[in-house]
């Protein structure tokens, strides 16, 4: 992966930047994406946010050897506390859990103000993201999920808008995803075959241990997402 050739993962990530956007790739590790997207004239210019030393000076160098330091800047900060609120309106935050990305949106409200669209990529636990979306008036408009080295990944793109307008089984949704749900391709069965196995060696372990009632709870938890993924599935 480079400048001029990003992964499969990140190569869709930056399909759903609307061009001429000013951007923020928050955790940019090597400002790959913000390379790419402004030497392909997918955005006008561009935020490089680290918080760790070692990948901010790497991020440095790269935006310094492509030629590209007029547009982009590379700031050393933790989260969204590397913009400022109306400077971009496109929202990048790729490679991270879904617990930490809502984290970062949600410490970082106020730098929402002015932003257009937010493209999230998480790793895992994507419905953290959708009930954010969902408490924070942030319409899902599109979803996809791709597999690169044998993971699977979630893309999420949302707009500022009625949070409710793809939902009709919220619960159900907001683990699976509304978009992907009507798709339902082969990747999207692979991973969720993949959680109920997950789930059902969790659940075995559960039986055989202590019984009191936060293990069945858990087991009773687990019990729904299997039976809603099997449901869903069928």
């Amino acid at each position: 992966m480079n400048v001029n050739k990003l992964s499969k993962r990140l190569d869709r990530v930056v399909s759903y930047v609307i061009p001429g956007s000013k951007i923020a790739d928050i955790g940019s590790d090597h400002a790959y994406l913000p390379c790419y997207a402004i030497k392909h004239g997918v955005a006008s210019r561009a935020v490089a946010g680290e918080v760790v030393e070692g990948p901010y000076q790497a991020a440095i160098q790269q935006v310094n050897s492509s030629g590209l330091k007029d547009l982009i800047d590379v700031r050393k900060g933790n989260g969204l506390a590397v913009i400022e609120a109306g400077e971009v309106d496109c929202i990048v935050i790729a490679g991270m859990g879904g617990a930490l990305i809502t984290e970062i949106l949600e410490t970082g409200k106020e730098k929402l103000e002015g932003v257009k669209r937010l493209i999230l990529q998480p790793n895992l636990a994507a419905n953290n993201i959708r009930r954010w979306m969902l408490e924070n008036e942030w319409q899902l408009i599109h979803e996809n999920i791709l597999c690169e080295d044998n993971k699977s990944y979630e893309v999420l793109v949302a707009e500022k808008g009625n949070p409710y307008l793809p939902y009709t089984d919220e619960k159900k949704e907001i683990l699976l995803g509304p978009y992907l749900l009507q798709e339902k391709n082969e990747i999207f069965q692979h991973k969720w075959l993949q959680e109920i196995q997950q789930w059902e060696k969790i659940l075995q372990h559960l039986k055989s241990s202590e019984e009191n009632e936060a293990n069945r709870r858990k087991q009773n938890e687990l019990l729904e997402k299997i039976d809603m993924v099997k449901e869903a599935l069928s």
